[in-house]
């Protein structure tokens, strides 16, 4: 068990796949947890946000609406998984580098920590246990 342990093999422990999985699950689905206030706040018609791109508080809105519920449900599933992690590694960036850029780490970490699972998830792929996989064989 303590070689499993230390081995540098990918497959040596558990399956990359699996692996893949958890993560492409667990980022996408505490991801839905940001956006479902800001979906609640669009339906609502309260428009109030931020606009740090310069592209007006309703169109950042519905775009980061888009961004963190419907491209995070297809991340979720592993369906298009990185032409919709694209979107998501872009609103993360704009969250660590533009809105949260003068505010401390502790403050603006947690966009990071989203935005390098989104990357990571960008370059392994969804992995075999996803709809990408289904749909292409």
């Amino acid at each position: 068990m303590f070689r499993k342990l230390r081995s540098t093999r990918l497959d040596a422990f558990v399956s990359p796949h699996l692996a893949i999985l958890i993560l492409r699950i667990g980022a996408a689905a505490l991801i839905l947890t940001h956006g479902y206030p800001k979906l609640m706040q669009l339906l609502e018609g309260n428009f109030a946000f931020p606009d740090p791109i310069g592209i007006g508080a309703i169109a950042t809105l519905i775009l980061v609406v888009f961004a963190e519920i419907i491209c995070a449900v297809f991340v979720l599933v592993g369906f298009y998984t990185r032409l919709f992690l694209i979107p998501l590694i872009i609103n993360m960036g704009v969250a660590y580098f533009i809105v949260h850029a003068t505010d401390p780490f502790a403050q603006k970490e947690l966009a990071l920590l989203f935005m390098i699972s989104f990357v990571v998830l960008f370059l392994t792929g969804p992995g075999r246990l996803s709809f990408d996989r289904l749909f292409r064989s």
